[in-house]
């Protein structure tokens, strides 16, 4: 689970986290699309934030962290990356 203290430890701008997950309700729903999904966890670079970018699994690392989408619902975010309260308020929307 992310913590704060996570966060601040890090180095700027480290991705901590990534994979796959099915864009629907039983995922993390952008379109409902049934696609899959890639994403990445970023840590903020100068600051102790955090977001996650996403886009289609066939998308490739760079595109997805210089140019994917954000998901900004507390549940996509918590499914992508497990974290405590203190952590979520750091996400950067």
């Amino acid at each position: 689970m992310l913590t704060k203290k996570m966060l601040m430890d890090m180095p700027d701008g480290n991705i901590f986290a990534k994979g796959e997950i099915i864009d629907s309700s039983e995922g993390v729903n952008m379109m409902n699309s049934g696609k899959m999904l890639r994403w990445l966890a970023k840590r903020g670079s100068g600051y102790h934030d955090w977001t996650i970018y996403l886009h289609w699994a066939t998308s490739d690392w760079d595109y997805i962290e210089d140019y994917g989408d954000k998901p900004m619902s507390e549940a996509s975010i918590k499914k992508l990356v497990p974290c405590d309260d203190e952590a979520y308020g750091l996400y950067r929307k």
